[in-house]
């Protein structure tokens, strides 16, 4: 059949038509890609081609309160594969097996990865800068060294607990390192270049570096000075008793500040994998729960005291050795008992029937309501992780028994930390502060400060005036209680001994307790208070008084040596026993010479001379010091001596 002409022009007009839509739609395509994707597509084949040699952030520093650098980083380069860039990977597997001890079947494998970069991990993972120069120089293609840190300490197990560490990628795990590691970590950089599919290096396209920043340094609350004070006595202790464990705490009571934190046993951040996992996942201070003891006291006193209920010097109590309640005779740890005692006497001599006595004037809704103000059955809020928070007796459970023994510190759980904020409150004039170990963040490039700390107030629990007369008690335990030993001429410290007997599985340990004394100074404006516990003190007495009481006394007063604070003349005069060492008074032997001194008997001291001179011209300690019998003065001899102008 034949097909008209029209017909055929039509067809060819819609087949034309048709050409035009499509070959419109190819223009409309590529002009869309070209115009609207285009850089799109450019930046995703750029991606494909490109190849990155990271450079690590430096991690942020870690310094105390006066910028003494307590973490800081090392140099330590990483190797970084492209396996494309192979050229011969058995040649440069025997290579580099050799400088980094690593068997070169595995290296083989690394090589031949289909992989756009490849680490040696982990013997290539942090090198020394030796080994890295030595890889540097042999030239293997395809095996670049890239920018990398190591976390150093430099004071090694100091203060270990607090700052934890950081692991083999840089990142927080334990500690401050942990806690902080958002703002501690610095960003990664880059070292980017281009290869095609073949690993050949793109010459059209050059190389962009971005580069890497730093993390924020982050400065302590924690002054280094205290804190080596608090490790060189905890050293001590470990030598001297054995202990299962050991840990001191020192605050500032005003602020909520961390001055030193220290457990035993300790590590080195840089060597954490030598301990087992529980030495430094265990921060002693906040974590670790037990029953006070007589430390606890200072609460029950604090209550009683706000309360109106007792008057220390004017009420009395006798104490025949034990109080009957409920049935149970709860024991005085002195056999035969105080006898008849002001309640200042039984705050000194730490009277278990005194102080269940007073719980009871107490009552047990104001005594836990008191415990429960000061911070006890909750977590304080320390930045720092691992915390506990203790186990109080649930209100249903509390009869006189529990009620008596929580007065005196036994039946109840608390931690060091908890404690040490509790007594801060009692002294500071009634204020519970949250403690705190971040001070601020300083900008590792500029050094200006970002960001400042302020103290926290939770609330107030007692009054001024309470808290002036519980300084005044915990003075008195220091100068004439179970506190004795803590005793330092001049520095007024008052505080509170405990001995707490350990359980286990329900059942008290024979011989096995917790030494602790809790103090503070100056008493008329408390600087500091210090916690220090000894956990089961092997071949020792068994009283706080007697083994905790005499280390935090020298933690104490060695601290307000380095804080500045001057010494009080005002203080309690220490009760001295029978067998207490005498006590002699400093003579003044500026001017006197050396004749003078041969001739003269100086009561009990003994004296040290330096300088070649005929006159004493200086001396230590000052004329009016007080020292135990046997003590050394220091003298120093000159011509003449020098006039102040």
């Amino acid at each position: 059949m034949r097909v008209s002409n029209v017909t055929v022009r039509k067809r060819l007009v819609i087949i034309f038509l048709a050409g035009l839509v499509v070959f419109a739609s190819f223009i409309g395509r590529l002009a869309y890609v070209q115009f609207f994707q285009g850089d799109w597509l450019y930046e995703k084949a750029r991606d494909s081609w490109s190849r990155n040699i990271p450079y690590q952030g430096e991690r942020g520093k870690i310094v105390d309160r006066r910028g003494i650098v307590l973490a800081d980083n090392r140099s330590a380069p990483s190797v970084v594969i492209v396996p494309k860039q192979v050229k011969n990977p058995a040649e440069e597997a025997r290579k580099l097996a050799s400088v980094l001890n690593m068997r070169e079947k595995k290296v083989y494998e690394k090589l031949t990865k289909k992989a756009s970069t490849v680490e040696l991990r982990p013997e290539g993972k942090k090198i020394s800068d030796k080994k890295a120069d030595q890889i540097s120089e042999m030239r293997l293609p395809g095996v670049y060294i890239a920018e990398d840190y190591r976390r150093n300490y430099p004071f090694g197990r100091f203060l270990s607990h607090v700052l934890g560490f950081a692991g083999i990628d840089n990142q927080g795990l334990v500690g401050l390192e942990k806690q902080y590691d958002d703002l501690l970590k610095g960003t990664k950089g880059f070292l980017a270049f281009y290869s095609d599919a073949r690993g050949e290096r793109m010459p059209f396209l050059s190389d962009e570096y971005t580069p890497p920043k730093s993390g924020m340094n982050l400065q302590l609350t924690i002054n280094a000075k205290i804190q080596a004070i608090l490790e060189r006595e905890l050293n001590d202790a470990e030598v001297k008793y054995d202990p299962d464990q050991a840990m001191a705490i020192a605050v500032n009571p005003n602020t909520g500040e961390i001055l030193g934190m220290a457990s035993r046993p300790n590590f080195n951040p840089e060597h954490y994998q030598d301990v087992p996992t529980e030495v430094y996942n265990r921060n002693l201070p906040i974590w670790s729960t037990y029953e006070p003891g007589s430390t606890f006291k200072i609460i029950t006193l604090s209550a009683a005291l706000n309360e109106g209920l007792v008057n220390l010097k004017k009420d009395n109590f006798h104490d025949p050795g034990y109080i009957e309640v409920a049935g149970t005779k709860l024991h005085c740890w002195k056999r035969g008992g105080h006898g008849s005692e002001t309640f200042l006497e039984v705050v000194q001599n730490s009277c278990n029937p005194g102080f269940v006595a007073l719980g009871e004037k107490l009552g047990k809704k104001k005594l836990f309501s008191y415990i429960h103000a000061f911070g006890f059955g909750k977590k304080t809020g320390i930045d720092l992780q691992g915390e506990g928070k203790g186990i109080l007796f649930k209100p249903e459970n509390i009869g006189p028994l529990e009620l008596a023994t929580t007065a005196f510190g036994q039946g109840v759980s608390v931690t060091p930390i908890q404690q040490v904020m509790a007594v801060s409150a009692a002294i500071n004039g009634g204020f519970l502060y949250e403690p705190y170990i971040a001070k601020g963040w300083i900008d590792p490039v500029t050094g200006t400060v970002i960001a400042r700390q302020a103290p926290t107030m939770k609330r107030r629990v007692i009054s001024g005036e309470t808290s002036k007369k519980v300084r005044h008690a915990l003075e008195s335990v220091v100068a004439k209680g179970t506190g004795r030993a803590a005793y330092h001429e001049g520095w007024r410290i008052g505080g509170k001994t405990g001995t707490a007997q350990k359980a286990k599985n329900g059942r008290y340990l024979e011989n096995n307790y917790i030494l602790s004394f809790i103090g503070f100074a100056p008493a008329d404006d408390p600087q500091i208070v210090v916690y220090l516990a000894i956990d089961n003190a092997k071949d020792a007495p068994q009283f706080g008084g007697q083994v905790a009481a005499p280390i935090a006394g020298d933690i104490i007063a060695d601290s307000l040596r380095v804080m500045g604070v001057p010494k009080r003349k005002n203080g309690l005069e220490k009760e001295r026993k029978w067998n207490d060492p005498r006590i002699v008074k400093v003579p003044d032997l500026v001017g006197l010479s050396k004749k003078d001194i041969r001739s003269s008997l100086f009561s009990g001291l003994k004296i040290e001379a330096e300088g070649n001179g005929k006159v004493v011209i200086a001396q230590s300690p000052q004329a009016g010091a007080k020292l135990e019998e046997g003590s050394t003065i220091r003298i120093y001899l000159g011509d003449k001596i020098e006039k102040e102008d």
